[in-house]
Formats: C-alpha cells, structure tokens, sequence
C-alpha cells in the first residue's frame, strides 16, 4: 500500500489506567489480494463486486484503556470504515466498530448499566438497519469475541458491528457509538478505583490478561489485517497489549468463589437488558 500510515499515543503507568492507548490509523490506495478480496465478497449481501486488484482505503479510530485495580473492567472500543474502488464510477464503503467490557469480578449492575447505554444507543439511531439491532450487534460481539480452544468468552461483551453500508443514518450511529465511550465507563471507574484489592484478585486479572492476549493474537481479524499489510506498524497493530500477564498452567478455579461467578458468564453469555 501507499500513504498508508497512522498516529498512537499510550498513556500507561497510572493509577486508574495501568496502560491505555488510542490509535488512528489510515490505508490509501491499497490493492487487493485474491485473499482479502474473497473474504470480503463472503461477508457481503449487497452483491457488489469485490476482486482482486481492486483498490481500496481504511481508516480507524480505536481506544484500548487497561485498569491498574482487578476491580474495574477494561474497556476496548473501536469505529472504522474501509472503502473499495471497483472502477472509477462504482465504489462501495462499509462501517464497523463496537465496544465491549471486560470485567475481571462479577458487578451485574456495571455490566447492565454499560449495556443498557449502548440498546439505548441501538434503538435510537438505526431505523433503516433492522439488521443492526442491538440484540443482533450484542449476539456479535458474543459471537466475535470467543475464544473457541477454551471454550469462552473474553468479556461480558456490548455491540459488535461490520458490514454496515455507510449512508447518513450509520455515520450518525457511528458517531454515537464514539461519543458513548467514556460515558459508559467513567461511571464504573468512579464507584470502584478506591476500592481495596488482595493479591490473589491482582493475579486472577493477569491471568485473564493472558486470554485477551490470547484472542489478539490467535483470533482477532484487526491485528491479521494490520500485520498483513507492507511494513505493518508493528507497535499500533499490538498496542492494545495488555502490560503485563500471566499463564498458569492448568489453573483450578474454586468452586463458589467470585472467580468461578464470572467465569459462569464467560461461558455462557447473558442477556443483560
């Protein structure tokens, strides 16, 4: 690709936010591979023609904020847009994006709360995309963010959206979906980063730490696409790393305790509004 390029700044060392980062990244003028072409075509119900050769434009805005305290979930969201030049009169672009909570102990009122704000988000915005409901955006994000050789889920999930074709209506949804992200966790932060911590609940969030690697690494369509590129920005297609993890082998969860509660719901997801 060409004029391809992007902007990262990490903020990492605090006392609320143990690492945090947000990138903007941009694509012009790439080419399509057989490859990338095949997999978009699988993906479309419109019928528009995608091949390879054809050229195409990306850009995203995404925000990955880690908390230092087990006590408060860490938060991930994203919007994007990718755009294919079939010919000099015939283009196509598409939204995606979404956001999702990881929580590391089970507080069902922040997982309510966050999730009622993006339905309410959902239901206020996509008249025209009755695709894109959120019980259908909440299924996708279930659905997406699983990590299938353990059998569950990497957080309490939120919406999850691509292939949304980019018209008035789903740039305002898009927006939305931006201006709700502090919003929906700020208030989760305030009512829990003083509270007091024990080193076993440290421990137990660097080992699911290890499973949000784990999905980056092995399952997450974002960091493909970015390290499949020429000259991929390394450091932007991993920065939303956490800083540090822990693999323990064959760990036992003690039945009835809080981490077994939360790992209840990671494998199987509820309806939370």
């Amino acid at each position: 690709t060409t004029n391809s390029g992007g902007i990262t700044r990490v903020i990492q060392g605090g006392d609320v936010i143990e690492k945090g980062a947000c990138s903007l990244t941009l694509i012009q003028q790439g080419v399509l591979t057989a490859e990338r072409a095949a997999a978009i075509r699988g993906r479309q119900k419109d019928g528009f023609p995608v091949n390879a050769g054809d050229t195409y434009s990306a850009a995203a805005l995404s925000i990955v904020l880690h908390s230092r305290s087990p006590l408060v979930p860490t938060f991930r969201s994203d919007v994007r847009i990718f755009l294919v030049q079939h010919s000099a009169d015939d283009s196509m672009a598409w939204f995606g994006g979404g956001a999702d909570l990881t929580p590391y102990y089970l507080v069902e009122d922040d997982i309510r709360e966050f999730h009622a704000m993006y339905k309410e988000l959902c239901d206020n915005s996509l008249s025209s995309f009755d695709e894109f409901s959120y019980q259908n955006m909440k299924k996708a994000c279930d659905d997406y963010f699983y990590l299938p050789a353990r059998s569950e889920h990497r957080g309490t999930g939120g919406i999850f959206f691509d292939d949304m074709e980019a018209a008035t209506e789903s740039l305002e949804f898009v927006k939305g979906v931006s201006n709700t992200w502090l919003p929906s966790w700020l208030p989760i932060i305030e009512r829990h980063r003083d509270e007091e911590y024990t080193d076993k609940q440290r421990q137990w969030q660097l080992l699911r730490r290890g499973r949000y690697l784990e999905f980056n690494l092995l399952y997450d369509r974002g960091v493909k696409f970015g390290l499949a590129n020429a000259n991929p920005r390394v450091e932007g297609v991993m920065v939303s790393a956490p800083p540090l993890i822990a693999w323990e082998y064959n760990h036992v969860i003690e039945e009835g305790s809080p981490e077994a509660k939360i790992m209840a719901v990671l494998k199987e997801p509820q309806e939370w509004v």
